[in-house]
């Protein structure tokens, strides 16, 4: 049989991202239009139950609430259509996601949290009818106990900044109960890790100490070592920080804070390029914290409800938050309140059961030596990406002659701002006209003209050569059609939104009510 030549694929793909005048849900609701039949409620449980009457007059509704009314084509279509104008993991090459590590989270972890008997699991149901979600609970956090090195994991938090903010509490807690809380209130971090670490310190009452690098990209260890003192409460570091820079001389750190009665707590936000090879506790780290939206593959979901995992050793496991999953001598799981160190409760009931759920399929299905490839190929495929960008002309990466990165690099467009004029928010906006995403960095830009690029282990080769094509071709187009980026984006939704919007609260409005209160008549179909 002869076969047809078959085509190349072009380099580039034709992107058009589709464009609607979507409506908000509520504009589009038609008075009397309905979606579904509400089934009327069986006799039996009626003349149980009784009416509405029968319910306190604290808990009734006064008026029926205000949701939209659309028939069910109206509801399909109105979503499918919001679908179109997003980009995702599902939908594209999202390198670009830096330390979000927004990876590709596997279907089948979909299927087994829609399984009935957890997906509607109430959380105030009596634990002896849960028992299967309260064991999912317990081994998870045994497993991340095992992978960090940790005595104790809670996955109470609902997010990365969540577990952060639950690790800075225990550390105030630990200090109080050793009767210096008061004395130590000085928590030191790096220009590098995660902003969150300072935001959670500060918000909790602490000064921030911020460390920046040396010549070489590592946090400055003598610089540290003059930070410390007897009012040192905590060391707050990302390892690899957000350069994808590992620090090799991490253990250190922790001695040294150590030797001032200050605690160590290790941001493993970028943990996908270090699964299996080492652990918190390898370093001396006192406490430290899990993404399970990130490393743990399940969804980042716009921002929340995310998941978070924080860890600690024997000394301060009697201030995790509670309360505590625990499994009795018979093989029974209940919820421990009776925890009078505990800093309470982080988030509602026991954790995000969704994300938790996912979390604990990911790792049953990956294995000990799954999470290790993990970690192995998501530092290859990093660093065989930097060979492609780094033959873009104008494009380099902060700290040069440092060696190899791990999971990540932040690079800078310097030279190419230069040349051109063009920014690196410039070159992200293009870059979503050919249906990718692109991130820059946090502010400041320490770096000048800073991206940061983290691959993960979920993409093929042939698609970081796409991915770096395409961040070329912008590259080129800066050169000679500088206009055409500038006025970027052509083809897709993405929306440039000045500061103005989000510095004047007056123009806020994060509800459909709040909306028709401060515009009346905006919500009125013409």
């Amino acid at each position: 049989m002869t076969r047809l030549p078959v085509a190349p694929k072009p380099p580039l793909r034709r992107f058009h991202q589709a464009r609607w005048d979507e409506p908000i849900v509520f504009e589009l609701s038609t008075p009397g239009s309905r979606g579904i039949g509400v089934p009327e409620v069986d006799p039996a449980i009626g003349a149980t139950i009784g009416d509405d009457a029968t319910l306190p007059a604290a808990i009734r509704r006064e008026n029926p609430p205000a949701l939209p009314e659309l028939a069910q084509p109206q509801v399909l279509r109105h979503y499918v259509r919001l679908s179109q104008e997003n980009l995702g993991a599902d939908f594209n090459i999202d390198v670009g996601q830096g330390t979000c590590t927004m990876k590709y989270s596997p279907k089948v972890n979909e299927v087994v949290i829609r399984d009935p008997r957890l997906y509607d699991t109430h959380p105030c149901q009596d634990p002896a009818t849960a028992q299967g979600t309260l064991e999912i609970v317990h081994r998870l956090e045994r497993m991340l106990a095992e992978i960090s090195g940790m005595d104790a994991v809670s996955v109470q938090p609902a997010a990365g900044s969540a577990a952060i903010w639950a690790n800075v509490s225990m550390i105030r807690a630990y200090h109080a109960s050793r009767g210096e809380g008061e004395q130590r209130d000085e928590i030191i971090t790096t220009i590098f890790s995660h902003p969150s670490n300072a935001a959670c310190a500060k918000t909790a009452g602490y000064k921030v100490i911020t460390l920046h690098p040396d010549e070489h990209g590592y946090p400055d260890l003598a610089a540290l070592r003059a930070a410390l003192s007897d009012r040192t409460a905590a060391l707050l570091i990302t390892n690899p920080e957000d350069t994808g820079i590992y620090n090799p001389r991490i253990a250190e750190f922790v001695a040294a804070v150590h030797e001032v009665g200050g605690l160590a707590c290790y941001d493993q936000a970028n943990a996908n390029g270090i699964l299996g090879i080492t652990r918190a506790r390898d370093a001396g780290f006192d406490l430290c914290h899990f993404n399970l939206h990130k490393t743990f593959s399940t969804p980042h979901a716009c921002g929340g409800p995310a998941a978070g995992a924080c860890g600690v050793t024997e000394a301060l496991e009697p201030f995790l938050p509670g309360p505590v999953v625990v499994r009795d001598d018979d093989g029974t799981y209940r919820l421990d309140a009776d925890r009078p160190q505990s800093i309470g409760k982080v988030s509602p009931f026991y954790g995000v059961i969704p994300n938790i759920v996912r979390a604990y399929t990911w790792i049953m299905t990956m294995g000990a030596e799954g999470l290790r490839e993990v970690a192995e190929i998501a530092a290859l495929n990093n660093n065989y990406l930097a060979q492609k960008i780094l033959q873009i002309p104008g494009a380099s990466m902060g700290y040069p002659e440092t060696d190899a990165r791990i999971e990540q690099i932040r690079y800078t467009w310097q030279e190419l701002t230069e040349q051109t004029g063009i920014s690196t928010e410039q070159i992200g906006w293009r870059a979503a006209d050919f249906g990718v995403h692109y991130w820059s960095s946090h502010h400041p830009f320490v770096i000048p003209e800073p991206f940061t690029l983290e691959p993960t282990e979920s993409y093929s080769r042939g698609e970081l050569d796409e991915y770096a094509a395409i961040i070329a071709e912008v590259a080129r187009e800066a050169r000679e059609d500088p206009e055409t980026v500038r006025t970027a984006p052509h083809r897709s939704t993405v929306h440039l939104t000045g500061h103005e919007d989000f510095d004047d609260p007056a123009r806020w409005a994060v509800t459909w009510r709040a909306y028709l209160r401060k515009y009346p008549g905006a919500g009125v179909r013409s």
